[in-house]
């Protein structure tokens, strides 16, 4: 909890968190990508909650599918989401900069365009908090889909710029494999050796690894670290060519785990 603003994770599918949020006193709520209206309705109503606002990242069934389910009981809850990728869901389109409100929580974002996972996909942040979706994982990054490597090294590199000390709330229960490949590429990093303990001791007490922290990220997730000369040297022995920039350390990076990897 920061300046009263709380977040829970709730769980879908296999390994979805769908990220609430509410404020102390009051009953109002938003739910960030709901892929499943079911687990939302059924702590909503459990709670006795209003759904105000939903925040969408991207268009994949797994953030979207339950916004209708959820507009039928709440209709007057406003979707905000990017306006290029086809989600006919969306109430109020948002583009990199805007600013979304949600005066029942007291609650302001700006809006952050960070595409590669998809072609439109966007980020949510408040300064303190922020909801990336699958862009950024603890650990990891999104695959490349219908965006491109070019468009995924500028957002992660964007991400990275970023205060710190910003919690980072991801869209997935990725962190043990993430943090696997990230000792594929820096095996000597004690910050990853450690951390892998960490988060392997929370799974096996059936703890959430998320949020992390991006100083966190900063320390272990490769993605994050394309600038880093013992990163670049591991992606170039892996590609089996010098790299000249972080574009090409991150494609090699992603491609190394995509294909031998996951």
């Amino acid at each position: 909890m920061v300046n009263n603003l709380c977040i829970e994770a709730i769980e879908a599918f296999d390994d979805n968190y769908i990220w609430l949020l509410t404020r102390e006193g009051s009953n109002a709520c938003a739910v960030v990508d709901p892929g499943d209206e079911e687990p939302v309705i059924e702590v909503l109503q459990s709670r006795g909650l209003t759904l105000k606002s939903i925040l969408i990242t991207h268009k994949h069934y797994d953030h979207i599918g339950g916004v209708s389910g959820l507009k039928q009981l709440w209709p007057q809850v406003i979707v905000f989401g990017p306006g290029n990728e086809g989600i006919k869901v969306i109430d109020v389109v948002v583009d990199d900069g805007d600013a979304v409100a949600i005066p029942a929580l007291s609650a302001n974002f700006e809006v952050l365009s960070v595409p590669g996972h998809t072609e439109g996909h966007v980020a949510y942040f408040d300064g303190d908090h922020l909801f990336c979706g699958d862009t950024l994982f603890a650990g990891g990054c999104g695959r490349v889909f219908s965006g491109t490597f070019a468009q995924m090294t500028q957002s992660l590199k964007r991400i990275r710029q970023l205060p710190a000390a910003t919690r980072v709330y991801c869209a997935h229960e990725y962190t043990q494999a993430n943090l696997g490949f990230g000792l594929w590429v820096e095996p000597d990093s004690k910050a990853l050796q450690n951390r892998r303990q960490q988060v392997d001791q929370l799974r096996q007490a059936g703890k959430f690894s998320v949020p992390s922290l991006l100083s966190e990220e900063l320390m272990t997730n490769p993605f994050l670290r394309v600038d880093q000369p013992e990163v670049a040297a591991a992606a170039s022995r892996w590609a089996g060519r010098d790299l000249p920039d972080e574009e090409a350390v991150f494609t090699a990076l992603r491609q190394w785990k995509d294909r031998d990897y996951d």
